[in-house]
């Protein structure tokens, strides 16, 4: 008799992905500038670790919200009773001002229509759940998050369908991809419910442009279904074009007064943004009610701390504090991004063009022993173990291409950084040796072969 559910027993979660499996070598062996000069570099972890200065800059000058006070008394015991699953409404109008704030104060959110969750992970899924029965399918641009196979499908049995997306225009969304992606869905017998999209995109670093999002619009408003958009990287956005979200593009095109209206959905979080994935804070926003009260009673099973929303609460609310922060963190990324794409370009490798994100999107085509998806996986073997770089191969991504990589740039000190291109170059350096001795060995033997043969007709003559 087996004590255990199908579900805990199942292997659905993704764990086995190569995604997840460079974190597992990465912790067998992890770098340390003094205590482990030889191990692996983390790589393949999106995180923003750039700015903590200026978060414990602002902690220092305001001790009265780290200690749990109020006007310098103590509310410890208010924060440590039972809060219902709402959440704090200082810190969700802390929060929609920040998400503003973060798009151009272009458009404003209503603090009613949000619903607090532990997190993006925990945001996806309670809109999966909200939107999907087990079996109907969300279509997803590639390559996408590797997180999705586990955050999307595992507990709700919802699918993923991918529109498949190429290099040839930069990977960007088409509608010729989008028809094939549904035609798809219908030929495997399932019930499309949406499309869900990463806004600036994760793995690519790239933000979607009005085309392609008035595109979506039209697609989900012809087909009747969902678009969740999820925009945790907004705040990252360092270069230009700038950040457009697809509320604003909502507006633009007089959606407000159409079942559209209600039918698109907006993840949000504070872990890449402000660098807090530990604070565990997430949110969706929605227009439809019905979403909106769902999801709030979903939220009950994984909250955010009372503790937490607080803090940052005060934190949000100290605009002269949030301006500066938004600011200089896209310029450290800016300049950490320059720094990877710099680097990796003087040993010939280039990478996709982006303006956004933690990581950039790595063209290493030219380096695979055969253009095959097997050919990335022993590349990336090398690269885990040989050079000691953990990064996510493409296909953990589901892109079509075999030879791209994300590498994550944000998460470690420039020293590092530094050390893990010069590993990278000297790994290409030796490849390019020895592909000059193979070549030379053949050079050297053909030309064996023709003397020999030379010799041959001239005895024969």
């Amino acid at each position: 008799m087996k004590l255990l559910s199908k579900k805990a027993m199942c292997n659905s979660h993704g764990q086995d992905s190569s995604y997840f499996l460079g974190w597992e070598e990465y912790e067998k062996n992890p770098y340390d500038e003094t205590r482990n000069p030889k191990g692996i570099i983390q790589m393949g972890l999106a995180e923003n670790q750039l700015s903590f200065d200026l978060l414990e800059s602002w902690l220092t000058q305001n001790p009265d919200a780290a200690a749990f006070k109020r006007n310098g008394n103590s509310i410890f015991r208010e924060l440590a009773l039972f809060q219902d699953y709402h959440g704090l409404p200082a810190f969700k109008d802390a929060l929609v001002q920040f998400m503003s704030e973060i798009r151009g104060n272009k458009v404003s959110f209503d603090s009613n229509k949000l619903v607090l969750t532990a997190g993006a992970t925990s945001a996806n899924e309670t809109l999966i759940f909200c939107l999907a029965d087990p079996g109907d399918a969300f279509l997803l641009p590639t390559p996408y998050y590797p997180g999705f196979d586990r955050d999307l499908k595992w507990r709700t049995g919802a699918e993923i369908v991918p529109i498949q997306c190429t290099s040839s225009n930069g990977f960007r969304i088409t509608e010729s991809a989008l028809e094939e992606a549904y035609k798809e869905a219908e030929r495997r017998n399932l019930r499309v419910k949406g499309v869900l999209v990463t806004n600036p995109s994760n793995p690519l670093g790239t933000t979607l442009t009005k085309k392609e999002l008035q595109l979506l619009l039209t697609f989900v408003s012809t087909k009747q279904i969902h678009l969740i958009s999820d925009e945790i990287y907004s705040g990252t956005v360092f270069n230009s074009p700038k950040f457009v979200s697809v509320m604003e593009v909502l507006i633009e095109n007089n959606y407000m007064y159409t079942e559209v209206w209600d039918r698109v959905h907006i993840v949000y979080s504070l872990s890449k943004d402000l660098g807090l994935p530990g604070f565990r804070v997430g949110a969706i926003y929605s227009n439809d009610v019905m979403v909106v009260s769902a999801a709030t009673k979903m939220s009950s099973f994984g909250l955010i701390s009372s503790q937490t929303q607080y803090l940052l609460s005060a934190l949000l609310s100290d605009k002269k504090f949030t301006k500066k922060y938004v600011s200089e963190n896209q310029k450290r990324l800016k300049k950490r991004h320059e720094m990877l794409v710099g680097g990796l370009k003087q040993i010939g490798i280039r990478c996709l063009e982006s303006n956004a994100g933690l990581f950039c999107w790595v063209d290493m085509r030219h380096l695979l022993s055969s253009n095959t998806f097997d050919g990335e996986m022993e590349l990336w073997k090398k690269i885990v173990y040989e050079v000691g770089l953990n990064i996510s191969p493409g296909s953990s991504c589901h892109c079509t291409e075999p030879g791209w990589f994300r590498a994550c740039f944000a998460n470690m000190s420039e020293d590092t950084l530094n050390i893990a291109i010069q590993r990278l170059k000297a790994f290409v350096d030796s490849r390019d040796i020895q592909n000059q001795q193979h070549s030379n060995k053949k050079k050297s033997f053909s030309k064996w072969v023709f003397r020999l043969s030379f010799n041959e007709r001239q005895r024969e003559r």
